[in-house]
């Protein structure tokens, strides 16, 4: 089975690719490079340079190099960017998705992976999140990616198509190999930044709001290993590939770390202070968002590897210190 992975020298994308690559599963790579690094891809995979949104170019690769399973990280994922630029995101992750998936109708490709978010759910839904929680996402990002969800739905009652949406919670770490990590220079994932300050490369750690309805008054997140979500992707392909019906998984751990505890966390990693500048709330950002992650680990048979805080953040300052030496 040869798989498409769209945006696959990103974060994720390239964690993935890494992934399926170890297991010598073909993979052919799409990414335009906006935001990718092409020397985060694996060097056996493929490489095409393009967008999504040409359905041209995502026909002729897939057909040209069998493709029959898509995994589809390609997008724009900053929350209060998608504030300040509603038009642009629900160009990149609702337009462009369109495309992808009718391109795949039209190539007959019937698997589909496709990467999503936690924000989608209501800030009141009862915490940890069920996949059938409320879903009333409060920025453009997190909207796009819930229409997209829509999307996938419909057009798999009407068509032999199925898909895994997978629902992230917030990703962090990088690979123990160390062939790829958090790279984009203005990334603004709380542990890559706190690894830029870790390490001198930022002057202070922002925290944005103090006064949210959690126990110390920073957002709490459910952080997730991005190695252990690689895995959750390779079994969730099986799993479509033998047969499983369309569903959604979240992924996450089951448990969350505010803010400060976060950046008390890199403290104890690298043995001293970590400077710290406090700051409003940020628009769209909720105060909670933990998974329940029961599902994936009852029908994928998931189980976390590195499952522990200061392993994801030894990981996430590793990975720094070694891309910028």
């Amino acid at each position: 089975m040869t798989t498409l992975v769209t945006g696959g020298a990103g974060y994720i994308g390239s964690h993935a690719v890494y992934a399926l690559l170890d297991r010598g599963s073909p993979v052919v790579v799409l990414d335009n490079l906006s935001t990718g690094i092409r020397a985060q891809v694996g060097e056996v995979a493929a490489f095409v340079q393009g967008d999504v949104a040409d359905r041209a170019l995502l026909k002729r690769t897939i057909l040209d190099y069998g493709v029959n399973a898509v995994i589809h990280f390609a997008g724009s994922i900053v929350v209060p960017e998608s504030v300040a630029d509603p038009i642009g995101y629900y160009e990149n992750n609702v337009s462009k998705s369109r495309e992808l998936i009718a391109a795949c109708l039209e190539t007959g490709v019937k698997r589909f992976i496709f990467s999503s978010t936690a924000a989608v759910y209501a800030e009141d839904a009862v915490q940890p999140l069920e996949e059938g929680a409320r879903k009333v996402p409060i920025s453009p990002y997190a909207r796009s990616k819930l229409m997209t969800e829509w999307m996938l739905e419909d057009v798999s009652r009407v068509h032999d198509f199925r898909y895994h949406i997978l629902r992230y919670f917030n990703v962090a770490g990088a690979d123990p190999k160390g062939r790829t990590g958090q790279s984009h220079p203005v990334a603004t994932h709380l542990m890559k930044r706190a690894a830029m300050v870790a390490l001198g490369r930022l002057p202070h750690l922002d925290i944005f709001g103090t006064d949210y309805p959690t126990p110390d008054g920073t957002g709490v997140r459910d952080y997730i290993h991005v190695s252990d979500l690689a895995a959750a992707h390779l079994l969730a392909l099986d799993a479509l590939e033998a047969g499983a019906p369309s569903t959604v998984y979240n992924c996450g751990y089951g448990r969350g770390f505010s803010v400060r505890e976060v950046a008390k966390g890199v403290e104890r990693v690298i043995g001293h202070a970590l400077p710290v500048r406090e700051g409003p709330r940020r628009l769209g950002d909720p105060p909670v968002l933990i998974s329940d992650p029961s599902r994936i680990k009852m029908a994928l048979g998931w189980k976390p590897r590195y499952d522990d805080i200061d392993t994801i953040i030894r990981s996430a300052i590793d990975w720094e210190r070694r891309f910028n030496a």
